[in-house]
């Protein structure tokens, strides 16, 4: 660095102790670079550009019409922790669940105690952003073993509009069915995380057993569901945060499809 100064000076002592005659044009001049003047805007259009984009991935999400995928767009990493940390995604879980009582207030039940809801566990009842704030928001690849690590922790917290739906559920005297992918191991922490975040009275927990591992989603629950059925059950709701939790056969009447922008179960 003090090379560099001396070099840099170097020309300009030999003038000051020359006998030439000192002029102000001879010294280097600043370096003056001119941006266009529409530049801010044009960042801003690119900004909502890309706002739009995202936006548009998450519609189609939601609505099924991309899949299957694994990860979120790199580009729009950030657009979904804004999401998810703010107060949009909490929002449409509040929408999602009044709905879900509007209607459950609003249906006869037949008296006889075969009236059913089922709700979905992972980031339908529970919430695993602690998790996800941990490996970006969906940017990583799901890795079942740091997954499950995180589900014997039972540190999940609630998520409060599910919650309260679920106690208005069990107030009306509808039997409540707990339909996870999560494996029969993880009952346990399961149970314990459940109870710790509030809930309570379930009817019954139902996880993978051995013979269920390796079935699509989708699969393994209309399988659960057509068991409940022939068991004389009736589906007056679901709730969940993946098709997979909702498609399939013995469907209940009303389905209910909470966001969820981080992964994609088939």
């Amino acid at each position: 660095m003090t090379f560099l100064k001396i070099f840099l000076l170097f020309p300009l002592l030999s003038l000051a102790f020359s006998q030439e005659t000192f002029t102000s044009h001879l010294l280097p001049r600043p370096l003056i670079i001119e941006y266009p003047e529409n530049t801010e805007s044009h960042f801003r259009e690119l900004e909502e550009e890309l706002k739009l984009h995202c936006t548009s991935w998450r519609f189609s999400v939601e609505a099924n019409n991309i899949n299957p995928w694994k990860t979120i767009p790199q580009e729009c990493a950030e657009y979904v922790k804004d999401y998810v940390t703010g107060r949009a995604y909490g929002f449409d879980l509040e929408r999602v669940s009044k709905e879900a009582g509007v209607y459950a207030k609003a249906v006869e039940l037949s008296g006889d105690g075969k009236d059913a809801w089922i709700f979905d566990i992972d980031d339908t009842l529970l919430s695993n952003l602690p998790y996800y704030a941990d490996h970006g928001y969906g940017l990583e690849v799901f890795d079942h073993l740091e997954f499950d690590r995180w589900v014997e922790k039972a540190m999940a917290p609630a998520i409060k509009s599910s919650l309260k739906l679920y106690e208005e559920v069990l107030g009306l005297g509808i039997k409540v069915f707990l339909l996870t992918g999560r494996s029969e191991g993880k009952r346990k922490a399961t149970i314990e995380n459940l109870i710790n975040a509030g809930f309570r009275d379930w009817h019954k927990l139902i996880l993978r057993a051995s013979d269920d591992q390796g079935k699509l989603a989708t699969v393994y629950k209309s399988e659960k569901r057509n068991e409940m059925e022939k068991e004389g059950y009736r589906f007056l709701g679901n709730s969940g945060d993946q098709w997979s939790d909702i498609l399939g056969t013995s469907m209940s009447i009303r389905s209910f499809k909470l966001p969820n922008p981080m992964y994609y179960i088939p």
